[in-house]
């Protein structure tokens, strides 16, 4: 497994491609990213996912392992929420077209991030150890636990999304917020590239991880 969830400016790769999934795997995402009422629950069932696609990640590779997640991503992640806050003030100002279209490339930004990050299995424990009150939100806090003790604590912020709750942020060393990294990254490519430079940014890093 290598570093967790990096930013933007720190990794230089970031989404896959998309493969056909066969009926087996089609049904385990189906159960394992189902949304449940409880938090914990939700997160607990996206580690599940990561776990198996860690253990089968060199069978299935990059592309293999990005088609398991992106569905489940799509499920426990408020990708429209992310997208926005990711943003930031200018969102308001989009066209719904412009708006879908980042929301598209963050959501391919989110789910190979993950497939190239929980890449392989060496006995890592994904763990949920609890929860806090945030607002009206819920932190759920989780650590990822190597086989030689080394931890590291990966916090999700989730809110209540109709009946579901959601990740709408997610905090590196428990503390980080990664929303609030890549707010200023993408900002600042907004700034010089406008919305076409922003997407094709985050195009490019699908395909340098495709090549992986």
């Amino acid at each position: 497994m290598r570093n967790l969830i990096p930013s933007l400016a720190r990794t230089g790769k970031i989404a896959g491609l998309f493969l056909a999934f066969s009926l087996a795997v089609g049904v385990f995402v189906e159960s394992a990213g189902a949304l449940a009422p409880d938090p914990q629950a939700n997160v607990r069932g996206f580690y599940d996912t990561l776990l198996d696609t860690m253990k089968n990640g060199r069978t299935l590779g990059q592309s293999g392992r990005y088609a398991r997640l992106a569905p489940v991503v799509d499920r426990v992640f408020n990708v429209s929420l992310m997208t926005r806050l990711a943003i930031g003030s200018s969102w308001g100002t989009l066209p719904a077209a412009r708006q879908q279209q980042l929301t598209e490339a963050f959501r391919h930004y989110i789910a190979a991030t993950y497939a190239d990050r929980f890449d392989s299995y060496s006995g890592q424990q994904l763990q949920v150890t609890g929860e806090q009150p945030y607002n009206a939100d819920v932190i759920v806090q989780t650590k990822i636990v190597k086989s030689n003790g080394e931890t590291t604590t990966i916090n999700y912020l989730m809110r209540q999304n109709q009946s579901s709750w959601q990740i709408s942020d997610v905090y590196l060393d428990g503390t980080i917020s990664q929303l609030a990294v890549q707010r200023s990254e993408f900002n600042s490519i907004l700034r010089r590239e406008g919305v076409d430079g922003l997407v094709m940014a985050l195009n490019r890093k699908v395909d340098l991880l495709s090549r992986g």
